[in-house]
This record gives C-alpha cells, sequence and structure tokens, in this order.
C-alpha cells in the first residue's frame, strides 16, 4: 500500500460482489528482474458477514457519542505501511482479452475465508482482544459508523516502521497484522522476518502480503512468495496487494481482463500451496477501474481512508477496512495503517483459527 473514530439508528448493507504465466510451482529458481520497488521513497468478501439494521445499530449505541472533525476528500491510494504521495492516473492498454485461470468456486472449498453469519448468541472464543487505543494524526469523520463500531482492529507494517515493539502495540489495540512479506519476483522486505517471528511471539495472528508487480510473470511472483513466507498454519491468509504505482519503474497499464488473469493465476498457486483462499487488498481508483463484480468469491481488503467503504465501494462487501494511514501508537515510531475486521470478536475468533 503506499507511504509507510454515532446516533443509535442506521440501516447499512454493506455489499459484497463478491501474463503470462509459467506452472505453478516450477520457477523457484528465479533470475534478477529489472524491479525497483525496492528502492522507493517511503511514503505512508465470498460467504456473508451480517449487515443487518440491528447489528448495525446495536454497535452504534455502545459507542459513545464525541465531536468528529470534518471529512476530507479521499486521497491517493498507497502501498501497504507507507505514507502518502499523489498517484498515478489509470490507463488502460488494449490487450487481447484471455481466459482467467482456475475455475472459480461456487461453494467455500477453502477454510478463513470469510466468517458465516455473525450470531447474537456466539460463543467462539480465543485469545484476548485489546480495545484499540489508536490516535490518528489525520482524524477524519466517517459519519453514523466509524471504525470504533468494529471491536477488533490491527495494523499493517513493512520496512518503514522500523523497530516495532509488538507487545506493546498489541496491548494498544493490534489484535492482528499484515506484514509486507514481497514485491515483485525478487524484493523481500528487510523486516519481514523479524516482523513474522515477533508478532507470533507476541501472541498476535499475522499474515503476509505481497505487492504485485505488473512487469513480471505471476507465476515467479508466487514463487518468490512462496520461498520467502512460511507455510504456518496459524497464519492469516496470505494477501495480494494490487493497486497503480507511480513510483514503479514499471509502466504499464494493463486491461482489465489481463489484470484479472494475472491476479488469478497467482491466487491459484497461493491458494493450492497454502491452503487458504487469498485476500485481495485494493485503492479505490484501482478498484473501479479493473475490479469492480470481479472475483465474488475472494474476500477483499478495502482501502477507504476519508469516507465509509459503502461509499467507496457500494457494491462490494469487504472482510478488512484499511480506515487509516497515519495512525499514531505507543510501540511504533511514526505513523502506521490501521485497519477493522468486519464482524464480532467471536466472528473473529472463528474465522482467524478457520473455524469460519
Amino acid at each position: 500500500m503506499r507511504f509507510p473514530v454515532l446516533p443509535a439508528i442506521f440501516i447499512g448493507c454493506i455489499l459484497l460482489g463478491g501474463c503470462r504465466s509459467s506452472g505453478p510451482e516450477d520457477a523457484l529458481d528465479l533470475a534478477p528482474s529489472k524491479e525497483t520497488t525496492s528502492a522507493l521513497t517511503p511514503v505512508t468478501p465470498p460467504a456473508s458477514i451480517g449487515n443487518s439494521a440491528a447489528q448495525i445499530s446495536a454497535r452504534a449505541a455502545a459507542v459513545p457519542s464525541q465531536p468528529m472533525p470534518q471529512s476530507a476528500p479521499e486521497p491517493a491510494p498507497h502501498e501497504l505501511a507507507w505514507a502518502g504521495s499523489a498517484a498515478p492516473h489509470a490507463q488502460a492498454l488494449d490487450v487481447q482479452q484471455s481466459q482467467v485461470g482456475m475455475p472459480m468456486p461456487s461453494a467455500r472449498p477453502v477454510a478463513m475465508m470469510m466468517p458465516q453469519d455473525p450470531s447474537p448468541s456466539a460463543s467462539a472464543k480465543g485469545p484476548r482482544i485489546y480495545n484499540q487505543r489508536f490516535r490518528d494524526a489525520k482524524p477524519i469523520n466517517f459519519g453514523k459508523i466509524t471504525p470504533r463500531h468494529h471491536p477488533v482492529h490491527g495494523v499493517d507494517v513493512s520496512r518503514w516502521q522500523a523497530d516495532i515493539d509488538w507487545p506493546t502495540l498489541r496491548t494498544q489495540g493490534a489484535n492482528f497484522a499484515f506484514i509486507k512479506a514481497t514485491d515483485g519476483g525478487d524484493h523481500l522486505d528487510p523486516m519481514f522476518r523479524t516482523n513474522w517471528r515477533k508478532t507470533k511471539e507476541a501472541g498476535i495472528k499475522r499474515g503476509a502480503y505481497h505487492f504485485f508487480y505488473w512487469c513480471r510473470v505471476a507465476s515467479e511472483q508466487a514463487a518468490w512468495f512462496i520461498r520467502n513466507v512460511p507455510k504456518d498454519p496459524d497464519a492469516l491468509p496470505p494477501v495480494i496487494d494490487v493497486e497503480y504505482n507511480h513510483l514503479s519503474d514499471c509502466k504499464r497499464r494493463l486491461s482489465p481482463e489481463k489484470i484479472r488473469e494475472k491476479m488469478q493465476v497467482f491466487m491459484d498457486i497461493l491458494e493450492k500451496h497454502y491452503g487458504k483462499r487469498p485476500i485481495i487488498y485494493t485503492a479505490p481508483d484501482f478498484y473501479a477501474d479493473n475490479l469492480r463484480g470481479a472475483f465474488p468469491h475472494h474476500p477483499f481488503w478495502l482501502r477507504a481512508v476519508a469516507q465509509h467503504p459503502s461509499q467507496v465501494y457500494p457494491e462490494r462487501r469487504w472482510l478488512f477496512w484499511q480506515y487509516s494511514g497515519s495512525g499514531l501508537s505507543q510501540g511504533v515510531d511514526g505513523k502506521i495503517d490501521l485497519n477493522v475486521f468486519y464482524g464480532s470478536e467471536a466472528d473473529w475468533h472463528r474465522w482467524s483459527s478457520g473455524r469460519g
């Protein structure tokens, strides 16, 4: 992602709409690419989740009213765990449409895709959920439903957060963490292994994400991710981060069909290897150009830091919402990306343990 919070009456419904490649895992010995993303300057679901009015109202009633700052225009998307710069304008090349990878399943074939509909009597239990105590350098008025209505908060990080005190960050509300692992076919985030180990030691549920590089073969990128990210049954599903990146040396603007084809190849390989359906992270402009209505059987993690996701992605239901790229917290120096999980604590325990 680029650069390293209520009256009780509200009816919200967030709808879920959800190049070429070589063999899945035969590209482990990779030749160097021309990718230069490691040199960039730092800048900062298909099962359903209940979105009933009763649930939304109950959550709203449970959160004290407080003055809210004025809303701001949606800033440009950013690579996860970076902090702030302008994004490029989308440009589409006329590329021949090709067949998308493996057929999309119509059922829930893999654990940890999406939680079941929340139930008031749900009793699933797991590790302690810490209430969020984050601050925001640029607080936003999201309207009647804010991030504080969601009980399970977390963060996403990369090298730009440097050394993190994970036990402290957990007590501040980091109940989960998505960690930058790889981008392209030959770059490994230098803090990945440290963050991967320390989050587990701190008792934080963690997953790894890959920043997709549009000038590299999808299967090579999948092989690079698999080489560097351990197959841990306790980890969250892997994430593919797809967005525009004007700082990259890759200036290609593929057709939506070609983009989806490359994504499908990458995700099929990861799902086969890790046994968990990948999560798709994206930002507003890239989503509007390429992903509207696509991948209905994959969970989505959506960036919306100036408006509620229901306003930015009106037809898409989501599993995770990145609501800030300017979070502040004990345990980390500087700014950090803040996120929420859609669902109750019980939903989280069921889903994150693979039972949902």
